[in-house]
């Protein structure tokens, strides 16, 4: 529920890596799970995160399900955002117990050239990964590919919000599941 969640998720499809939402109040065990299916070589996540009031520990979690099945085999780094982070302070610490796997995403950010250029890829190569809930079971990973899911967002675009060339139009919602983040640019 933080900035960062869809910059790096836009981050990932630019440099085309595959990348998978998992809302932030599923335990640690149901982290695992995905972590371990889609074999996930690196983790982004916050110090804490905030719903209904409430402080979510979201590190604390991560750090759970990195005990659980193969994730600490297969997890490589785990990037860690840091909501009150102060640049102004010098050499601040974080807030969380630093694990060798941690990088704190602030301070490297702070230091990153403004522009990355993007990937090509081709139209059957993959996007993200978006689970089902795994109510009825394990959740099963659908795989989205980058042609395929932007052609279906222009055509929804087009269809349901007739949307025409030169409009902007940007949506960050809730789809599908309770937390995955859909960013649509310019329709054309």
């Amino acid at each position: 529920m933080v900035p960062e969640a869809a910059m790096t998720m836009l981050a990932c499809a630019r440099i085309g890596a595959v990348h998978s939402v998992v809302f932030a109040g599923f335990s640690s065990e149901a982290l695992a799970q995905r972590i371990s299916d889609a074999k996930s070589k690196v983790i982004i996540t916050a110090d804490i995160g905030r719903r209904g009031g409430r402080s979510i520990p979201l590190k604390d979690i991560v750090d759970d399900a990195l005990t659980r099945m193969d994730c600490d085999q297969v997890v490589q780094h785990v990037l860690v955002f840091e909501r009150f982070f102060d640049a102004s302070v010098p050499d601040s610490k974080p807030t969380y117990e630093m694990k060798p796997k941690d990088v704190r995403m602030d301070p490297l950010v702070a230091v990153q050239r403004p522009y990355c250029a993007p990937v090509h890829l081709e139209s059957e190569e993959p996007l993200f990964i978006l689970y089902t809930s795994g109510s009825t079971g394990r959740p099963k990973g659908l795989l989205h590919s980058t042609g395929g899911y932007s052609l279906f967002a222009k055509l929804t675009c087009q269809t349901t919000f007739d949307l025409q060339e030169g409009d902007l139009f940007a949506c960050v919602a809730y789809v599908f599941l309770r937390m995955r983040w859909k960013m649509v640019g310019h329709c054309h």
